[in-house]
């Protein structure tokens, strides 16, 4: 029999992360009727500001002696047990309550189903999908809004009005298992099991019948990107089903964290549909290296194993034809020696220094030292490289630790977690401490670059 819990929260304030339940009621249903209710308020253990009073009408002393969420946590346990969480603009409620079971240290998963997403698509047209305005448009009633029991039951019976229409049980399958189908997954990975996985940042593996690790990769949602994998119909999408038995995962909290933990591991474990997919998709680069004559030199290609073990990497973009543009551009801006930046195959003066745009660093008539100058001022423009010594504090695993990433004299010296309430954040010899040191990885220096370059403000700490 399918069961769906139908809830309501109301709540000290919009961040779940940070703020508290302060009322929650449940309606559980088996598509036809309802089969249980419950409903109470609870004491947030905070104050409950003014303004959320005056949507809520709940105030502190109609909490003071309400039960606090352990002592009604095992009874939502129960309540909710098999059942797919329903909820007007679902995400609000089921992170509340998740987040109000991660503090007692438990993990909350379920199914979710949006009433929002649904109204939309069964009811297309509509000026306004808010609750509010659902119940005047279908004629609800409901004693009072922004009260959890009322306004659970106003969600109840418009989900009883989506159930009505004539493609509202198979539309919302789809919306459970994000569109997959039980025959489209690997033989052992079950629905069950995908829904079990957190909605959290963080790395997944996907493993073969002997274990080993086929793919690595990395979401800001691990649970909804392996729903996307494996909803996939395309060629890439059947391939990375074909042998998956297993998944596993690591939650990062945050995506730096992720962006260098993914990058670490595809090089530490070479899963061969990583391997495939860089063959298909080589990036274009731009590289260095100085020549028998002490001239800097510049080019561009493919960031393959042989370029880089002859050249320095620069910069990297995704496409060759990217970074031949860049590179166009910088030698432009600079006036440095297109033969020099190999665009252009003369094996002597270059057609620039014809028309007076070289100085003639192609025919030795500018000094390697007087080029080289330059070509470091056109470098200081996209090189990626970190300096000095520091700490990126980012967001955690839970409310309770902080992501801390070290930068040592320019290198990238790892990764690790500090609890928040240790007081360790002015001591730079914990921080270090904290660190896991990292599977060789170029690429991290410019993985840490390019995140703080794109505008994320993280705090740092310098020592």
């Amino acid at each position: 029999m399918k069961k769906y819990a139908i809830i309501d929260v109301e709540t000290t304030g919009g961040a779940a992360r940070y703020e508290r339940i302060t009322e929650i009621a449940i309606v559980i249903h088996d598509g036809v009727k309802v089969l249980d209710t419950f409903s109470t308020l609870l004491n947030p253990e905070r104050r409950i500001p003014w303004g959320i009073t005056q949507i809520t009408g709940i105030n502190d002393e109609m909490v003071a002696h309400a039960p606090k969420f352990f002592e009604v946590a095992k009874q939502i346990v129960e309540l909710t047990q098999g059942a797919i969480f329903v909820a007007h603009n679902a995400t609000f409620d089921y992170n509340f309550i998740k987040e109000e079971f991660a503090r007692l240290g438990y993990t909350y998963s379920r199914p979710q189903l949006c009433t929002v997403r649904l109204s939309r698509m069964v009811f297309p047209g509509l000026p306004s999908y808010s609750l509010s305005n659902l119940k005047r448009h279908f004629g609800i009633a409901a004693e009072r809004s922004h009260r959890a029991l009322d306004d659970t039951l106003a969600t109840v019976e418009l989900f009883e009005r989506i159930l009505a229409e004539q493609e509202g049980l198979g539309s919302i399958k789809a919306f459970v298992n994000h569109g997959i189908r039980e025959a489209k997954l690997p033989q052992h990975i079950t629905l069950e099991r995908l829904h079990a996985i957190p909605e959290a940042c963080g790395v997944y593996y996907l493993h073969d019948e002997q274990g080993e690790v086929i793919y690595v990769g990395k979401s800001l949602n691990i649970r909804k990107r392996l729903f996307e994998h494996f909803a996939d119909s395309t060629p890439k999408g059947e391939k990375m089903r074909t042998g998956v038995v297993e998944l596993s995962y690591e939650v990062t909290g945050s995506e730096l964290v992720a962006l260098l933990l993914e990058s670490a591991e595809i090089k530490r474990l070479q899963p061969r549909i990583n391997r495939a997919q860089r063959l298909r998709n080589h990036t274009g680069c731009i590289f260095t290296y100085t020549d028998q004559n002490g001239y800097r030199c510049l080019a561009f290609g493919k960031n393959t194993a042989r370029n880089a073990k002859k050249l320095t990497l620069i910069a990297d973009y995704p496409k060759v034809e990217s970074a031949r543009a860049h590179l166009h551009s910088l030698v432009r801006q600079h006036e440095l020696c297109h033969r020099l930046a190999h665009l252009d195959a003369s094996d002597r003066a270059c057609f620039h220094y014809s028309i007076k745009k070289c100085r003639g660093a192609c025919v030795g008539e500018e000094s390697p030292e007087a080029y080289n100058e330059r070509v470091e001022e056109a470098l200081s423009q996209i090189n990626k490289r970190l300096s000095g010594s520091y700490f990126i504090v980012d967001k955690g695993r839970s409310e309770q630790d902080k992501s801390v990433i070290g930068v040592q004299e320019g290198r990238y010296a790892g990764f690790g977690y500090i609890d928040t309430e240790s007081g360790a954040f002015t001591n730079a010899e914990d921080l270090l401490e904290c660190l896991r040191i990292p599977y060789s990885d170029p690429d991290a220096p410019r993985i840490i670059y390019n995140f703080m370059e794109s505008g994320k403000n993280l705090k740092t700490i310098s020592f």
